[in-house]
């Protein structure tokens, strides 16, 4: 379902998707115990956003994704940029369904912006197999246009209501809200001694930056606006210029973060 979602986005996700802040990479690097090897395993990797943020932190990387498009990228990406005593596997793969190697353990498992697509309970149980004693479970992601509350923002948002409807698209398909907070996936989960933590994000965008961040999401994917695509760029263009007349548009944004490990059953 998620390759069918960012179906043809994969160009405009690697160069348009806000890389993961150096303040956010620390955080995750203290949420995992120390040795080596380190291993990590990155679920809907993408074209490899976490992996690059954590590089150098962690010799023994697994990253999947089912999109082979997004794994594509995140090799040319990530492969020749690696550490030279590091190991990076890409696998296509669904998180229900993934397995790692016999004895392979991850000392940290990263979910960025993916989790609300998973089958949260199931991926969660199938870790716990998966996750060293001492691991734990990030599930992060920062708040994405459709629900922001600057007036800019909220112009973009009309115009892709005006294009596709007032639900929010996921591909072809609605975007189903989740039922549960993260934090209480989590507390309901395996790994339920949970820490939240936020970290402010401040951004700076153009036009041009917002049309191509806009086109690698699901809910403003070229696909969806057919021959009307340039139609709805010309409209965000002429929405946006209301707001700013040197094509400067500032965001402030958070990451959430709510790190998991296992505790009282």
């Amino acid at each position: 379902m998620i390759m069918s979602l960012f179906h043809g986005t994969v160009g405009f996700y690697r160069q348009f998707r806000p890389d993961i802040p150096a303040e956010v990479a620390d955080v995750l690097d203290a949420a995992a115990p120390a040795g080596s090897p380190r291993r990590l395993l990155d679920i809907g990797t993408g074209t490899g956003l976490v992996v690059e943020a954590l590089r150098g932190r962690f010799d023994d990387i697994l990253a999947i994704d089912p999109d082979p498009e997004m794994l594509s990228a995140a090799e040319s990406a990530l492969r020749p940029r690696l550490p030279a005593d590091a190991q990076l596997r890409l696998h296509e793969a669904r998180a229900e369904e993934f397995t790692p190697p016999p004895e392979w353990q991850a000392d940290l498992v990263t979910i960025c912006r993916t989790f609300h697509w998973l089958d949260q309970d199931m991926v969660l149980t199938r870790l716990h197999a998966q996750v060293s004693p001492e691991g734990a479970v990030a599930i992060l992601a920062d708040k994405s246009f459709w629900v922001a509350s600057n007036d800019w923002e909220l112009a973009v948002r009309a115009v892709i209501e005006d294009f596709l409807g007032e639900q929010r698209r996921a591909g072809e398909g609605a975007f189903q809200e989740q039922r549960r907070p993260d934090l209480q996936v989590l507390r309901d989960s395996p790994f339920n001694q949970v820490e939240e933590h936020t970290v402010p994000v401040s951004r700076t965008w153009t036009a041009n930056s917002i049309l191509g961040y806009l086109h690698s999401t699901s809910f403003a994917e070229p696909e969806l606006f057919g021959d009307r695509l340039s139609e709805f760029d010309s409209a965000v263009r002429t929405a946006l210029a209301s707001y700013s007349d040197t094509d400067t548009f500032i965001e402030e944004n958070e990451f959430l973060i709510h790190i998991g490990r296992r505790g009282q059953a």
